[in-house]
């Protein structure tokens, strides 16, 4: 089964997305997940996309341009280690709804 994206953010295209088939979550948590795909996209650069995969299980997925040197990397996987940190309660709750409601 293919990977189910939630929401993503493109730095290069300036644009957000966020999947309707995701169209019940609150619009509280819509604008939270926006928040944090946008913020991600700023300051590490690229395409930052939340995916849920065959379990269940709420991934972050990092793309960028191979000649995008300013694209930050280490940031990038720190910001993600941060996301789950401290929006952990966001998060399962995701991982939660994806597998009641979908």
């Amino acid at each position: 089964m293919e990977p189910i994206v939630l929401c993503g953010a493109n730095s290069y295209e300036e644009k957000y997305y966020f999947n309707p088939l995701f169209d019940k979550i609150p619009q509280q948590v819509k604008d939270e997940l926006q928040i944090l795909c946008v913020v991600f996209t700023e300051e590490v650069g690229g395409i930052m996309v939340m995916q849920f995969d065959e379990e269940g299980t709420l991934q972050f997925q990092c793309h960028w341009d191979e000649e995008d040197l300013l694209y930050d990397e280490i940031g990038a996987e720190l910001m993600i280690k941060r996301y789950r940190r401290e929006k952990e309660e966001l998060l399962v709750s995701l991982e939660q709804f994806y597998r009641v409601f979908v």
